[in-house]
């Protein structure tokens, strides 16, 4: 009977650092993972930046709008809006195998090889210590963590007014991006009327990125070609796939795809995990003497649920309220555009009007070019395709996208379950609820006029006020909550499940509060420290 010693579930962002830390420890590794990938298109998209691309290649549709043009979207702009044809994978078959049922919540899942992370911004944000005392994390671990990730993954940042918000104490950190002329302004501006945006409660900053400007570790400086949303040539970005490609060099890691876990039964010494075989739908079972689970807050909460025995009972749910603003800088309206540009977020505008670095909200800055402006013609109110495109053509140099984060805290109206489902092939789905309390609401809008009263001193000018709906903002915690208690679908400080000797979960799972930045590299540094504890043993 062969036994792993442990058994990783996921490819993503949690699961690769996890496996990442367990490997570097001598110890017996096994990832097992669904792992769908798209290397047709990978091929496909050339080493050429944005502007050559589009004025050069004939085969440009392949992978700009995709084969079938699936990667067009019309109308409202909902979840997943944002993924490009060649990144289509990573929510590939994910209806059929992770189902969702919700009027109020619509998540995005992946099943692809690299998880979510294959998407992901790379903006890498520490929480503040009360943000992590408040998520249930220990202050002194998470910062040794912090630097341990940024070691492993290369990051880009400087220190400015936002870096108290952004990388904090952070000491392992390359030099910045280059900004586009757009940004530049954004911050000249700022510089220029620092005390009034600090007494409304606002600081502008750079966005630290995990996103290299030097080569490291056979991975290329950033080459500035604004295809951040197709391709990942270089490997100047860290995505989670670049980390399980180098571990499966190593002797002691083995990576199993093609399977999805469903659940595990603890024995005398071992715990068996239960999969189900994709695409042959066979159910198999395989041995490790510790399961770390890393499926992300949906995917582990699956799991726990079905081997708990615990179908129909509530879990927490949360999820940063998302909206976000397009807007014009009207002095960058009909200038050339720039060739050499960063797709990905270069600005961050903090709004923490209590000045207690927690509960703020956070406004990320884009340009917006290589995403191709379809996306935003939908948008133009009273103007049909034509009309719109004629006048998203002038404004495209100037155009600035603010994607506004709000944190969130639990509440009873915001919940998954899982109920039976003979039409699944893994026999169930998950019911979510996630309603905001109307101060809650009253709240996000007033902060989000606060910001766009704030952006109209520098120097952008708000089109509209976009919802895209609950889950949108892919940012998902809490569904088993840390907890000093050995209660029921909890888990203890170490990331062991309560009630198992041998299940931890790696993943955001735990988390008891979400703030407003990015949490993934939290999520990293989280996932860092529970292996570590994994390998004692730590209740």
């Amino acid at each position: 009977m062969n036994i792993a010693g442990f058994m990783v579930v996921g490819s993503g962002c949690s699961a690769a650092m996890a496996a990442q830390t367990l490997v570097d420890a001598g110890a017996d590794v096994t990832m097992v993972d669904v792992g769908i990938d798209n290397p047709e298109y990978h091929s496909q998209v050339p080493e050429k930046d944005y502007i050559d691309i589009r004025r050069n290649e004939i085969d440009q549709h392949r992978y700009l709008i995709g084969q079938n043009a699936e990667g067009v979207v019309w109308g409202h702009v909902g979840k997943g809006a944002q993924i490009t044809p060649p990144r289509r994978h990573m929510i590939e078959k994910v209806d059929t195998y992770l189902p969702v049922r919700s009027s109020t919540f619509s998540p995005v899942e992946s099943l692809g090889y690299g998880g979510l992370g294959i998407g992901w911004g790379l903006q890498c944000w520490e929480f503040s210590d009360a943000d992590i005392r408040a998520a249930g994390l220990d202050e002194t671990r998470m910062r040794d963590a912090y630097e341990v990730v940024a070691q492993r993954v290369g990051i880009s940042a400087t220190k400015d007014d936002a870096s108290p918000y952004t990388i904090v104490d952070l000491k392992t950190y390359q030099p910045p991006v280059n900004m586009d002329r757009n940004h530049q302004r954004i911050l000249n501006r700022y510089q220029a009327h620092k005390n009034y945006f600090n007494k409304r409660g606002f600081v502008l900053g750079r966005t630290p990125l995990a996103l290299l400007t030097e080569d490291m570790d056979g991975r290329e400086k950033y080459a500035y070609r604004d295809m951040d949303y197709y391709t990942d040539n270089g490997r100047s970005a860290w995505r989670p796939w670049v980390t399980v490609d180098q571990l499966k060099g190593s002797p002691n890691f083995t990576y199993v795809g093609g399977h999805l876990v469903t659940r595990f039964v603890e024995r005398d010494g071992f715990v068996e995990v239960e999969c189900l075989t994709i695409p042959q739908h066979e159910k198999r079972v395989l041995r490790c003497r510790t399961l770390v689970l890393a499926a992300g807050a949906l995917g582990s909460a699956r799991v726990v649920l079905r081997s708990m025995g615990e179908s129909h009972t509530k879990l927490p749910l949360l999820c940063n309220p998302y909206s976000f603003i397009p807007c014009v800088q009207l002095s960058m309206v009909g200038k050339e555009v720039e060739r050499k540009k960063l797709g990905l977020a270069q600005l961050s505008l903090i709004l923490d009007e209590e000045r207690g670095k927690s509960g703020f909200s956070i406004a990320s800055l884009y340009s917006y070019q290589s995403l191709m402006l379809f996306r935003l013609m939908g948008q133009v109110p009273f103007l049909g395709f034509s009309d719109a495109r004629h006048i998203m053509r002038y404004l495209m140099s100037g155009l600035v996208i603010m994607g506004v984060h709000h944190p969130d805290k639990r509440s009873s109206k915001k919940y998954l379950q899982l109920v039976g489902d003979a039409s699944s092939p893994v026999g169930d789905h998950l019911d979510a609820s996630y309603v905001l309390d109307q101060a809650e609401k009253d709240e996000f809008v007033r902060r989000e006029r606060k910001y766009i009263a704030a952006g109209r001193r520098l120097g952008i000018y708000a089109t509209k006020r976009i919802n895209p709906g609950y889950g949108a903002s892919i940012h998902y915690a809490g569904t088993l909550p840390f907890s000093d208690r050995d209660q029921p679908l909890t888990l203890s400080p170490s990331g062991r499940l309560h009630g198992t000797q041998d299940v931890y979960v790696a993943d955001s799972s735990g988390f008891n509060y979400l703030p407003a930045c990015g949490l993934t590299f939290s999520l990293l540094a989280n996932a860092h420290i529970t292996a570590q504890k994994a390998l004692k043993h730590e209740r």
